[in-house]
Parts: C-alpha cells; structure tokens; sequence
C-alpha cells in the first residue's frame, strides 16, 4: 500500500477521529487561522497543499467567505469528503488531484497553507517544496505549515511519542484506531522545527517564526516579501 491508497482507505473515517489524534487540536488548528493577517472580507486566493478532508481549508473559509480555495491532494476519497464539506457550506473550491511536487499549482495565491501534510516527505523534497511555495506566493503572501516537527534530539523526540501516547490513550482510543493511526505514521519523514525553518529563510522568506508549538505540533511559516 502506497501513501495514496492508505489515505483514501481511511477517508472515511478520517475526520471523527481528529480530536482524539490531534490532542491539542483547538489550540493547533485555531492558532493556524488566526495568523492568516488579511481583512475577512478579503477575496483572497488560498492553495491548500494536502488539502485532505479539508478540514483546515475548510476553516479558513469560515473566516474569509469570500476566499477562492484551490485543493490540492494525491487521495481523491479524501478529496470527494472534501467536495461535500464545502458543499454544505455553498462553496465549490478547485480541486487538483495530484502529488504537490510534480503538480503545477495553477496560479499564484495570497495564501498558501498545509496540515499535517508536509511531514510526509524527505527532507530535500520538503525544501524543494518550500521553494516552490515562495515562487507561487504573490508579494506580501503568507505560508502557514500547521505540521508535525521532530525532536531536535533522541531523547526529546521520545519524549514526543510519550506524551502523544499518553494523550490518545486517556481519550479513549481502541486499539483497532491506534493500529490504523501507526500504519499511516510508517510514512512520517518528520524534520526538527529550526531545519525547516532555516530552510524557510533560505527560500526568501521574511518573518518566519513558529506560531504555536505543543510537543511535535507546530504552526509555522513567514512571508513572501513585497
């Protein structure tokens, strides 16, 4: 099973179980909308890189209806739960089924976000990728990465594992849910908070800074100069 098929597999599923997998996820996901700086009347143009359910994309709508969503995934199952969640909100974002490393993002955006997405790839494909997000920002634009970090060390990585465990567990997870969310954690490549942040600068961003941290939970990202 390749990391496409093992995410539409669990598509179905996917949303009810995020605030059990994502302990601190009020605090995560709110603090990746509230950083987005524009007015709310702004008719922004947003890419949503694995894009999902659109869970986090499906937020940002919320805040700025008159945004213009481009979702953007290698799953199509998760995108079709996608489809229906802006459905029930009147919305039709764009939808690009692909790998956002060879897919062309069709156009520049004011903004340009991703969660719990990036940690998937390499490290070199991760600052490939961060390069071709600046590219794709227009002047003044914002990245926000709400993503998984690794520890910088052994022992703070364990920590991490620890404490997530932890979390689940006292939430109720089955083991069933917790076997499938390990299968899915065979395809983390996470990197250390301050690597990706070095390599956030190194593609040309300005003001790049962690927002929000919790254990492996990270909220980051900076601006496309004007």
């Amino acid at each position: 099973m390749n990391i496409q098929q093992a995410f539409d597999t669990a598509a179905a599923d996917y949303d009810p179980l995020r605030r059990t997998l994502i302990p601190c996820f009020d605090d995560f996901y709110g603090t990746a909308v509230s950083v987005v700086p524009f007015a709310q009347t702004a008719s922004l143009s947003v890419l949503d890189l694995g894009a999902g359910t659109g869970l986090y994309s499906g937020m940002i709508q919320a805040v700025f209806p008159n945004a213009r969503m481009t979702l953007l995934d290698l799953a199509p199952e998760m995108l079709e739960k996608a489809k229906a969640r802006f459905k029930e909100m009147g919305k039709s974002p764009k939808i690009l089924v692909g790998d956002y490393l060879k897919t062309d993002f069709a156009g520049s955006y004011e903004l340009i976000i991703s969660a719990l997405s990036i940690h998937h790839l390499e490290d070199g494909d991760k600052e490939r990728l961060y390069q071709k997000v600046y590219s794709s920002l227009k002047p003044g634009g914002m990245f926000v990465n709400a993503d998984q970090v690794l520890g910088a060390t052994t022992e703070i990585e364990k920590l991490y594992r620890t404490n997530w465990l932890e979390s689940v567990c006292a939430k109720g997870i089955s083991q069933e849910e917790l076997n499938c969310a390990r299968q899915r954690m065979e395809y983390d490549r996470m990197t250390p908070l301050n690597t990706q942040l070095s390599w956030l600068e190194k593609a040309g961003f300005q003001d790049v800074d962690c927002w929000y941290k919790n254990f492996s939970f990270a909220v980051f990202g900076g601006y496309r100069p004007i």
